[in-house]
């Protein structure tokens, strides 16, 4: 979904909080500056389906917006347990957000595991809309409730709206050719449709989406379009539903461009393919699908007509492999994983760090250690990107911050492979891969040249004045050796994992040599030009808070709070975490107290000890959830107050 956003000069101020109007022949409306909405039911109720459509939907409306899809590892865990249940929180406001929000205003339980699950998230006097259909005595206490929630008191702080979902989708579908099974299965379209009318969403791209989607089965798609404008109809019409909400387009959020909703994943693949056409070369992934990278296999495999070439590979050495040889032929080639498979590409990591060739590491992080929590979410990857291989091998790490950003991300990694000859690790993680955000599209004019200039002839003239082929002579400035394509006349060398000789790329076991080889690998990586670190501090604060990665929406909302509220506090932020960008130690020195947040036991906390010798203080986190901002916004209080 895509829409158009015009500059803040061109639109009225709409927001108000909490304005109420009546229109005549409708209901109350209340106008508000922001919403968050959380969807929870059985991993089989497509939640993630119905807050995927509902986040679209508001995207096109041109609302900010963030998401938090949470759901079980397992294809199917056992249906009405608390394990089983999946769920999709969304954020959506007038003015611009950085996260899924801490706690939900609205609740749709689809069960009472459902229920059980969130209710603790939920501040008092939120609404509730739980489908009562559900809520049977044996499902009940297969969670735990000895009495129905629903009538003994337990909610009388929240708002409650008992909705029998099931049986009105079924009612609606009574004119179609459907078991009940197949009926109840749109239920959660139903309740889209409701919450669409509550908070005035559009319908017509959801309707076109289901039209598409069961364009084989269109008895299948008219059903579920009916039950999502039952579930509308509904809501303008029951007496329990007495208002509805608006939520005014994000006028001043945005820059004027072309905007579509993106999540990480796809904000990746996408910087892929515009990174390959930007370079001018072929694109090739090598891969084995892995919870939750597997997405940038799915969606790059669509793009043949771009020049991708896709790799399912049948195990994570082989398409590591696969990767390193298209690079050695001369393509941009990528390798996607998560942490457990960095763990098996390492000796090929090390491998193409000996042979000085560019390849793309995308490490899309998630719970660990082993196969860990492969839905949930953690930072706990950056000392294995940074030293887990043998050897000196010393790797580029490039970190997007939001979901949109990874699109720039991966351009960065690009142009930092292609430049220099190297391995490059992106580390994203599960928050930023399945969560989503506005994306403005970039112009093409906007995108860096990162076109490479294969090697030709020969490059070096011997003592007798033959010229000839030296693979590892080296750029003076980058120090990155020349790309040879293989096939090209009189640039036949030594490949392999040996050590080589300097310039000539020979079989070497010379003391000496190694030892500079050593020293040139890693003064290449320590020369890499990045960015100087920028500083968002205001008022002179004493206190810095420093992340990396998907840190960024959760430390800037906690600054945001804690500046309002009157204090001093700055912020910086790191994309480049080897080499760290060099004016970090000058920054870091300039504060009485450095605070780093980390989804891991204090892995940047320690690397920014042992190499500037400044005591940061750790403050972490691996529940396997992103931070929450008022959490955040407490630990750094306590910090500058400490």
């Amino acid at each position: 979904m895509t829409s158009q956003v015009s500059s803040p000069a061109e639109q009225a101020d709409e927001a108000v909080v909490g304005e109420q109007r009546k229109v005549a022949g409708t209901k109350d409306v209340r106008r508000l500056d922001r919403v968050i909405i959380r969807f929870a039911g059985d991993s089989g109720d497509g939640m993630q389906l119905t807050g995927d459509r509902f986040t679209s939907e508001t995207a096109t409306f041109g609302n900010d917006l963030s998401t938090l899809p949470n759901f079980p590892a397992e294809i199917r865990a056992p249906a009405g347990t608390l394990p089983g249940v999946s769920s999709f929180q969304l954020h959506f406001a007038d003015h611009d957000i950085l996260t899924p929000g801490d706690a939900p205003n609205v609740l749709v339980a689809m069960n009472p595991a459902a229920l059980r699950a969130n209710i603790a998230d939920l501040p008092r006097g939120a609404e509730i809309i739980v489908n009562t259909d559900e809520f049977t005595k044996r499902a009940m206490q297969k969670v735990g409730y000895s009495e129905s929630p629903l009538e003994d008191g337990s909610l009388d702080g929240y708002s409650l709206h008992p909705v029998p979902l099931t049986t009105l989708t079924v009612e609606a579908l009574k004119d179609f050719d459907l078991s009940r099974k197949e009926a109840e299965r749109s239920k959660n379209m139903f309740a889209l449709g409701l919450l669409s009318w509550m908070y005035h969403r559009p319908t017509e791209g959801t309707e076109k989406f289901l039209t598409s989607k069961f364009a084989k089965k269109p008895d299948i798609a008219a059903a579920n379009i009916a039950a999502f404008r039952a579930g509308w109809n509904f809501g303008e019409t029951t007496e329990d539903f007495a208002v509805s909400y608006e939520v005014a387009p994000a006028a001043t959020a945005f820059p004027t461009g072309t905007y579509r909703n993106i999540s990480g994943n796809l904000a990746l693949s996408y910087g892929l393919v515009a990174a390959s056409r930007q370079a001018d070369l072929p694109l090739y992934l090598g891969s084995y699908p892995i919870t939750p990278a597997s997405d940038i296999l799915h969606e790059l495999s669509k793009h043949k007509n771009f020049g991708v070439r896709t790799f399912q590979a049948e195990d994570e050495i082989a398409g590591i492999g696969a990767a390193l040889g298209a690079a050695f032929g001369g393509s941009l080639a990528v390798t996607t994983t998560s942490g457990p498979g960095v763990a098996l590409k390492s000796e090929t990591i090390g491998l193409a760090v000996s042979l000085e060739l560019p390849l793309l590491v995308i490490d899309i992080q998630r719970g660990g250690p082993s196969t860990g929590l492969p839905t949930k979410t953690e930072q706990a990857d950056l000392l294995q990107a940074m030293f887990g291989r043998n050897g000196e091998a010393p790797v580029p790490i490039v970190a997007p911050c939001t979901p949109a950003d990874c699109f720039a991300a991966a351009l960065e990694a690009t142009r930092i492979a292609l430049t220099y000859r190297t391995p490059v690790m992106l580390l994203s993680d599960g928050y930023l891969a399945n969560g989503s955000e506005p994306w403005r599209i970039p112009e093409q004019d906007e995108l860096p040249d990162l076109t490479v200039q294969f090697a030709q002839g020969p490059n070096h003239t011997l003592e007798d004045g033959t010229e000839v082929f030296w693979p590892y002579k080296r750029d003076p400035q980058t120090l990155a050796r020349p790309w040879a394509v293989p096939g090209t006349p009189g640039l036949e060398h030594r490949i392999g994992g040996i050590e080589k000789q300097d310039g000539t790329g020979n079989i070497s076991y010379d003391p000496a040599n190694h030892d500079f080889m050593v020293r040139t690998r890693q003064a290449k990586i320590d020369g890499i030009d990045v960015p100087d670190v920028e500083v968002d501090d205001p008022h002179e604060a004493r206190t810095l808070v420093l992340g990396w990665g998907s840190t960024y929406g959760p430390i800037t909302a906690a600054v945001r709070r804690l500046r309002a509220a009157g204090e001093s506090i700055a912020q910086a932020h790191l994309r480049h975490l080897n080499p760290f960008p060099r004016n970090l130690g000058t920054v870091l020195r300039r504060y009485d107290k450095v605070v780093i947040p980390e989804m891991n036991l204090g892995q940047l906390a320690t690397l920014i000890r042992a190499k500037y010798l400044v005591d940061a203080h750790s403050y972490n986190q691996v529940n396997g959830m992103p931070f929450k901002a008022e959490q955040l916004a407490t630990a750094l209080k306590e910090a500058i107050d400490g």
